[in-house]
């Protein structure tokens, strides 16, 4: 079930970030609803478009509920929208224009529907080879929807899908190809999925509420949800969800980690962590401008 709001709105220049957010919840609560406090609590990252996609673990595959606007959280999603979008699995996004236009088509979570079932990712960054990437897509038969570079990242992990024995291992090779700084969530039917760039460029944290975990761009998001920050996801690393737990993996890449100093001086909130580091501190303290922040050391 996929419902879009056809509005637009202007785009006004280029923007580097975005916000998103993952949960789910073993013991089958839904969690539509703690997925829109978590984009609010993420809006200062993107105010163009937002969205969330939910589906339910003990339903057949396929079961998504996917709603998709222009504006700003608020605006977009109320109670009664949110309660028929039952799910104890989902992700959601805000959006800056990174690359592709701002309409609604390039809105996110983009929805998959494959030979292996279905698959939804919300992603913040950018790929600097994206344009070789979908050009390769193109010639082998790949038909794109958006003009962003997160549907040829969700082409690659489809693609690979059909050759891997498990979603996460789709991605891992798929990751491969990717060069840039990214930070993903996506849902496979039954698991919940973050990856971060070898560089680590972009954030991404997990979080646990009771049960459920949880995982997002800034720990502000889980912070409105009373979950507990566990730590930041390792560059590099594949993180997977599922009912029996969390299981980690690397993206077969060396390189050396740096941090994005904007992530600390602009696009993040002032009471978040990121890399272990507050962002009111490295604000407050001028010496972070000449510090670790852009040594790239991790």
């Amino acid at each position: 079930m996929e419902y879009l709001e056809r509005k637009y709105v202007t785009h006004t220049g280029v923007h580097e970030e975005c916000g998103i957010f993952g949960i789910y919840d073993p013991d089958g609560n839904d969690v539509s609803e703690s997925i829109y406090h978590g984009l609010c609590a993420l809006q200062h990252r993107g105010q163009e478009s937002c969205g969330i996609a939910v589906s339910s673990t003990s339903y057949p595959p396929g079961n998504i509920h996917v709603h998709k606007g222009m504006g700003l959280v608020t605006e977009v999603f109320h109670e009664e929208l949110l309660s028929s979008m039952p799910g104890n699995l989902g992700i959601g996004h805000v959006r800056y224009s990174t690359s592709g236009s701002t309409i609604l088509e390039n809105a996110q979570p983009l929805v998959l529907t494959y030979i292996k079932g279905t698959l939804a990712l919300a992603h913040n960054g950018n790929l600097v080879n994206a344009s070789s990437l979908r050009h390769r897509q193109e010639m082998e038969g790949a038909i794109f929807h958006t003009t962003i570079d997160s549907e040829v990242i969700a082409c690659g992990i489809a693609r690979e899908r059909l050759h891997s024995n498990s979603v996460e291992e789709a991605v891992k090779q798929a990751a491969t190809s990717f060069m840039g700084g990214y930070a993903l969530v996506l849902t496979s039917p039954r698991k919940l999925i973050g990856v971060r760039d070898p560089y680590g460029l972009k954030p991404l944290c997990i979080g646990k509420k009771g049960n459920a975990w949880v995982l997002a761009s800034e720990s502000c998001a889980l912070t409105s949800l009373g979950a507990r920050l566990i730590r930041d996801v390792r560059p590099g690393e594949i993180l997977t969800i599922t009912s029996h737990g969390i299981s980690s993996d690397f993206i077969p890449q060396t390189v050396s980690t740096a941090h994005c100093i904007f992530e600390y001086i602009y696009f993040s909130r002032l009471d978040s962590i990121i890399d272990k580091i507050r962002v009111y501190d490295a604000r407050k303290k001028k010496r972070c401008c000449t510090g670790p922040l852009l040594s790239g050391r991790g």
